[in-house]
């Protein structure tokens, strides 16, 4: 019989701790003990500091600007470090089901594999983060929660850090829907790209933008093509999409 791969020494204490019916919190602490990135959120420009800033202080933060920005690392980061500290219960992230004409509908199994692609970019910084593992546990015990925008109808989010984002892709009813999911205790991120917007009509973001932002617990940052810190090439991209024919 091959050789099982060795795990790492908290993962075999959370295996050993649920085959002894350790409580759920017990089991919580000993899987952080995986977080693979201890560095602090920092900022690499103004923008960004405002939106970090936004972020910790206003219930409901929206937030526009081209890819390469930052939007969606930073607002990862924050929500994973606060869900580690207990500030909230659970994250959860949405976005509408609408991606360069195509549906989900059309694609492959079921709801969680056809939703897993529109997560990689949260993954990736929950994964950083976190650690695999642990993110994994977190998905596992319902702590990380993922779904299209169509399936928030209903839900009030309570305790909750929640990510809303491509909102370029709602429509003003949706927008409303999402916004009037906000329950006690929770805290808002809407991240989107007006320029890239593949639906037909007004944006809900837009829309949102123009309507509530007047509202104390509201905050908008707008990021500038002047604010990418992607790699060069993808700043002298966006700038030359920004020109006149």
């Amino acid at each position: 019989m091959a050789k099982q791969k060795p795990s790492t020494k908290a993962a075999l204490t959370t295996r050993a701790s649920q085959r002894r019916g350790v409580p759920e919190q017990e089991q919580f602490e000993v899987t952080t003990q995986q977080k693979r990135s201890n560095e602090p959120i920092t900022a690499k420009n103004d923008a960004q500091k405002r939106y970090i800033n936004a972020i910790n202080t206003f219930t409901l933060t929206f937030a526009t600007g081209s890819a390469g920005v930052g939007k969606t690392y930073l607002c990862g980061a924050v929500a994973a470090e606060l869900l580690e500290n207990k500030t909230y219960e659970k994250i959860v992230i949405t976005r509408p089901a609408v991606e360069a004409g195509e549906n989900l509908g059309f694609l492959p199994g079921d709801l969680d594999e056809k939703f897993a692609p529109y997560l990689a970019p949260f993954r990736d910084v929950l994964n950083e983060r976190l650690g695999k593992t642990f993110v994994d546990y977190l998905i596992k015990m319902g702590r990380i929660e993922a779904a299209p925008l169509a399936y928030m109808r209903g839900r009030t989010f309570k305790n909750s850090f929640v990510i809303l984002d491509e909102a370029q892709n709602t429509t003003p009813t949706q927008m409303k829907m999402f916004l009037t999911r906000i329950g006690e205790g929770s805290k808002v991120v809407v991240n989107g790209d007006l320029t890239q917007k593949d639906i037909v009509g007004e944006s809900g973001l837009q829309h949102a933008i123009e309507r509530v932002t007047w509202i104390p617990s509201v905050k908008v940052v707008h990021f500038t093509n002047e604010d990418v810190v992607r790699c060069g090439l993808v700043s002298e991209i966006i700038k030359a999409y920004s020109m006149n024919p």
